[in-house]
């Protein structure tokens, strides 16, 4: 796999860009994750050429439609965001981009919970900023985040599992490949699937058994949607104990009475918090290698991101 294309927040990576000339480097985006994508950098208020520093900035007005307004001499920059905004999101589309993390509270980039100030100057945590509203209008299906909301195990996980099953997907279509190849996709990510949601990944089956019924370009945009739509549902130990459990069948006839009781074991103290996800889950892959289990070799579940991000580890 190619290293996947990833839009982010200038500052994240380091670059002194900030309105107050400094910047946020994240060192796990910069540093570990940034050992297998390319980074897109996006500063919005820079790149609009608001200079370096600049006076700060914030969001007045209405929540679904705020003003971006610099705080002491009171100038509207919003026009300027917007129109510099709509050629860079056209610009952005070429480059194939699998996600985009933005930086948390900025008025111009911030994903969700942005402060909008009212009439009478009071704050309220219900805005989205300017650029990133616009950038998430225009590609509804890709994967987003804050590098705020990435310190949080359980999204960093999910974050990193869409962007690259995205990528893989993105794979399969830019080859061209028949309508068998939709099949194998959808096989091998059926384990992925159900530990999001065993309602959509019902949804995708039906389509997929059903496909011969839809034009090819309108069959993939279909199960795409509806693949981003499964992974953003975030998996719960309760979801990764049926399919564990599931896993744990290709070995009934193989696994001796003490095997299987301490793969329960193992699944209970996964189940009540104490061991992470990675623990079970090793075991189950040491039977899958033993017993050349081919069904649950090909399985994405098992590997669904580098080992090395150790995102497993934590969940």
């Amino acid at each position: 796999m190619e290293k996947i294309k990833l839009g982010i927040s200038t500052c994240l990576l380091g670059e002194n860009v900030r309105y107050d000339g400094g910047h946020k480097l994240d060192r796990f985006l910069r540093d570990t994750l940034g050992r297998y994508v390319d980074y897109v950098p996006v500063c919005p208020e820079a790149e609009c050429g608001m200079g370096i520093p600049r006076e700060a900035m914030r969001l007045e007005g209405k929540p679904d439609a705020p003003r971006l307004i610099t705080r002491s001499t009171r100038i509207d920059k919003t026009d300027r965001m917007v129109s510099w905004a709509k050629k860079r999101i056209t610009h952005l589309a070429s480059e194939d981009l699998c996600g985009f993390i933005f930086k948390s509270d900025s008025p111009s980039s911030g994903m969700e919970r942005v402060k909008v100030y009212d009439e009478k100057g009071m704050p309220a945590k219900t805005g989205v900023g300017i650029f990133a509203r616009m950038f998430m209008d225009a590609f509804p299906l890709l994967p987003v985040e804050e590098e705020g909301r990435l310190h949080d195990p359980q999204l960093r996980e999910n974050f990193i599992e869409r962007i690259f099953a995205l990528r893989r997907w993105r794979e399969v279509r830019s080859a061209g490949s028949p309508r068998g190849a939709l099949v194998d996709f959808h096989t091998r990510h059926k384990l992925l699937l159900l530990s999001h949601s065993t309602k959509l990944y019902q949804e995708m089956g039906k389509l997929v058994a059903e496909q011969k019924r839809y034009a090819l370009q309108d069959l993939w945009a279909k199960y795409e949607e509806l693949l981003m739509e499964a992974l953003k549902l975030k998996t719960t130990p309760k979801k990764n104990i049926n399919v564990l459990m599931h896993m744990m069948g290709y070995f009934r006839e193989k696994l001796s009475a003490d095997e299987k009781k301490e793969l329960l074991e193992l699944f209970e103290r996964y189940a009540q918090g104490y061991l992470p996800l990675i623990v079970p889950l090793t075991l189950i892959g040491h039977y899958v290698r033993k017993y050349d289990e081919p069904y649950l070799k090909e399985q994405v579940y098992l590997n669904p991101h580098p080992l090395e991000l150790q995102l497993r580890n934590h969940v």
